[in-house]
Order: structure tokens, then C-alpha cells, then sequence
């Protein structure tokens, strides 16, 4: 057990170890690499710095501003994603970046801080239901479930069109996970799940066709080998060959001979497994784990609805990219572009997860909420 006055610490050591490992790999999968050069790795270790001041400086603020301009940052959020598919760059297949000079900015990612802060705020300002008429049902239905689903769908419609299917499926894990903690009635999620189930088999229909080889190699992985099933096979002899305790840093060959594509961003655990082994993989998720388990403790205790809704957003997007990344590396998981935080190559990404770790710091450090 993690005494409550010792979450700050935890949580900051099992942060910095984490980014330590992530600058070890990155290191590693830029080393050789005929794509992109160690620059990028440099590119991490600046943002690792500027994090960890954003980290610290977020800890030590007051986290209800957060509630007072959360529609603003939503606002924004959507304004960004707009733009990006009228004027943004075009790489590998999408339009996700703006890019001014060497700099880049992927709207995607800060719309995952945009929509945790504002469900955050929405679901925080709820009040009791006191009648259960059929009229105030159906008003109930529209203010808890409907239009809050509305407005978190522009967003994951916008997202869904650059094409990035990965971050769109997270945002909606995000809503259905805050819209749980939101106390919301058992009725209207379960009917809410039961139309999303009816309507999953027409999605197949909105897929972009390499987003459809990549599911269609999930479930057969010997399909298109050196095509859409090449990264995956690569990825997956990759970390078998790491063993139990790795082949050494910089000693994988599948990383440092250029088999492995994409290793420095959406398959770096390939890297770690295959590099440490399953003592080096079992190593990060620990860490991981220890963060989650401490939002989850945070949220426990916290007596402010918002803190507390925010808090759980924090932990399902960590918990949920830390799952699909791994799953989708090791073959568990169809692959669907999704970063492992502060591990994979990502300015955005890193900034991103840096103001919601210094989230989670500011409300570890509140002892009155204990």
C-alpha cells in the first residue's frame, strides 16, 4: 500500500523512470536508423526537461483554473482539428500536423486533454434527478447521455476523418468511462452500449482500406506478410527473441539491422522487449501500474466532483494507450497508430501527458482531500 502523504513522490519517480526508459529505447531505435536520425532523440530529451518543468510548475498551481476555461480549451480543441484537415500537413496517409519550419503540432493529441477537461466540468455540474416523470426522463436522457455524446463526437468525427482511428476510439473510451464515474443511470448506459453494439457492424463500411487490411491481418497474420502483416511479424519476432532478459541496449538486431519500422514512435516496445526482455517490458508496466493505481486512489478519496472526474479521465487514457500500444505490438491488438506515453517519439504527445501527470501531482498534493 501507498501512504496518501507519499503520492507526489511516487508518482514523479515512476514518471522519471519511465521517461529514462523511453530516452534509453529511442536512443537505441535512432541509433541506426536509415528513416530518422538520433535528432529525434535529442528532440525527446529537450521536451523530457521542458515536461518535467511543465510537471513541476502545474503541481504547485491551483487545478480549478483547469475548470474555469474547460469549454474554452474544448472550443479551441475543435477549431484546431478543423483547420488541421483544411490546411495541415499530409504524411503517410494523413492529415494530422501543422507544421511551421522543423516544428509540428497534432491537434488529435491535445484534443484528448480538451475532452477530459471538458467532460470533467459537464458531468461535475450535474444535479440529483428529484422527479422520474416520463417527461423528466427524456430531459434526463438529453442532459446526462445525448448532448454531451454530441459534442464529444464532433471531436472523435474530426479525428476519425484524418484519418487517426486509434485516437477516436479513445476518445470514445474516455466519454463512456467518465460518463460511469458520472453516477449516470445504469439504464441509459446500457442502452447507450446496446446501440453502439448494433451499429458496429456498419462502421466496417467507414474504414479506409489500410485500415481494413490491418484488422482483416489481426485476425489472420499470414495474409499479407510483407505487406499491411509486415510491421506486426517484425514487431512480434522482435520482442520473442528479446527472452527473458533482453539481447543488450543497442545489441537488437531486428531494431539496429532496420527490419522494424515505425520503432521510434507507435512500436518502441518492440525495441524494449527485444532489447531487455520480458524483465525490461514487465519493468514498464509496473511503472505504469504504479501511476494508475495512484490516480485510482486520488480519485478514490477526492471530494471535489471535478478533480475526481478528471482524475479517472487521466487514468483511462494512460491505462487505455499503455494497453492498446502493447496489445497492438505483441499482436494481442489489431494495430491502430495509438503512442506509448513518454515512451514513444511525440512532441505533443509528451506535452500533453506532461499537464495531465502535473494534474494528477497538483491533486496528489492536496492533502485536505484525504
Amino acid at each position: 500500500m501507498i501512504s496518501s502523504r507519499h503520492l507526489p513522490q511516487v508518482i514523479l519517480f515512476h514518471t522519471i523512470l519511465i521517461i529514462v526508459i523511453g530516452l534509453l529505447s529511442l536512443y537505441s531505435a535512432s541509433f541506426n536508423n536509415n528513416v530518422v536520425g538520433v535528432s529525434v532523440f535529442f528532440d525527446q530529451l529537450f521536451c523530457s526537461g521542458l515536461g518535467l518543468l511543465i510537471m513541476f510548475l502545474l503541481a504547485r498551481g491551483d487545478y480549478r483554473k483547469f475548470y474555469d476555461v474547460a469549454y474554452v480549451i474544448y472550443i479551441v480543441s475543435v477549431i484546431f482539428l478543423i483547420l488541421v484537415l483544411v490546411m495541415g500537413r499530409h504524411a503517410l496517409g494523413a492529415t494530422r500536423w501543422f507544421s511551421i519550419g522543423s516544428l509540428s503540432f497534432q491537434p488529435s493529441e491535445f484534443s484528448k486533454l480538451a475532452v477530459i477537461f471538458f467532460l470533467g466540468r459537464y458531468f461535475s455540474g450535474l444535479r440529483p434527478k428529484l422527479s422520474f416523470d416520463f417527461s423528466s426522463v427524456l430531459w434526463n436522457l438529453w442532459g446526462d447521455l445525448i448532448w454531451p455524446f454530441l459534442l464529444t463526437a464532433i471531436s472523435m468525427f474530426l479525428i476519425f476523418k484524418q484519418p487517426d482511428l486509434g485516437t477516436a476510439i479513445l476518445i470514445m473510451i474516455i466519454f463512456l468511462v467518465m460518463l460511469y464515474a458520472s453516477g449516470v443511470s445504469w439504464r441509459f448506459l446500457s442502452g447507450f452500449l446496446g446501440v453502439i453494439a448494433c451499429l458496429m457492424p456498419m462502421a466496417w463500411h467507414l474504414l479506409k482500406p489500410y485500415q481494413k487490411d490491418r484488422l482483416l491481418v489481426f485476425l489472420n497474420p499470414s495474409k499479407d506478410p510483407l505487406g499491411a502483416g509486415y510491421t506486426i511479424t517484425q514487431s512480434k519476432i522482435a520482442v520473442g527473441s528479446g527472452q527473458l532478459l533482453g539481447k543488450g541496449w543497442l545489441a537488437g538486431t531486428q531494431n539496429q539491422l532496420n527490419f522494424l519500422p515505425e520503432r521510434h514512435t507507435d512500436f518502441i516496445f518492440s525495441v524494449i522487449g527485444e532489447e531487455w526482455g520480458l524483465l525490461g517490458g514487465i519493468l514498464l508496466v509496473y511503472c505504469y501500474g504504479v501511476i494508475i493505481y495512484c490516480g485510482f486512489k486520488i480519485a478514490r478519496h477526492n471530494k471535489d466532483p471535478f478533480g475526481q472526474l478528471v482524475t479517472i479521465g487521466i487514468v483511462t487514457i494512460l491505462a487505455g494507450q499503455v494497453v492498446i500500444n502493447i496489445g497492438m505490438v505483441i499482436g494481442l491488438l489489431p494495430v491502430v497508430g495509438i503512442t506509448l506515453p513518454f515512451i514513444s517519439y511525440g512532441r505533443t504527445s509528451f506535452m500533453v501527458f506532461s499537464i495531465l501527470l502535473g494534474f494528477l501531482l497538483n491533486l496528489s498534493r492536496k492533502r485536505s482531500i484525504f
